[in-house]
């Protein structure tokens, strides 16, 4: 486990509500779903797994987990991460409209020029910064930046 993505669980049909209100304000959006019914909102009061990006070659994954009756969004490590190495995991958005495709610019040699999953019908929201770990008693460090 490298860390928790938390932040406040909502009802999905509370999300484009929230997001039009983050925009409303310039606020950046960090929402991650759960299953269908919850999403967790990490936008005002998440941990530091909301800054981690997409990439198409990443080094770590997401999984729902259950923890004493409750539902939890954990990162795991696919492989050793060197001090200072971009933490990444492959979002895997939905694919709502075929012109929607959310373009990626990851870099990564296999990119697939989408932060879609082919054929998925559910998924997250994006986040805009990048997060690593120092590898030190420093712990988490990120920067902004959006879209690379």
């Amino acid at each position: 486990m490298v860390i928790e993505y938390s932040g406040i669980v909502v009802r999905s049909v509370l999300t484009d509500k929230r997001e039009k209100f983050y925009d409303s304000k310039g606020i950046g959006c960090y929402m991650f779903r759960i299953d269908e019914a919850e999403v967790v909102d990490a936008t005002m009061h998440g941990s530091a797994a909301r800054f981690i990006n997409h990439s198409c070659e990443p080094n770590c994954y997401s999984r729902v987990i259950h923890v004493e009756g409750h539902k939890r969004i954990v990162i795991f490590a696919l492989r050793r991460i060197l001090r200072g190495e971009e933490l990444t995991y492959d979002y895997k958005f939905p694919i709502e409209e075929p012109a929607a495709k959310l373009p990626c610019n990851c870099g990564a040699r296999r990119c697939r020029r989408s932060s879609t999953e082919p054929g998925r019908v559910s998924g997250g929201v994006p986040g805009a910064f990048w997060a690593w770990w120092d590898g030190g008693v420093g712990g988490w460090r990120g920067s902004g930046g959006g879209w690379r």
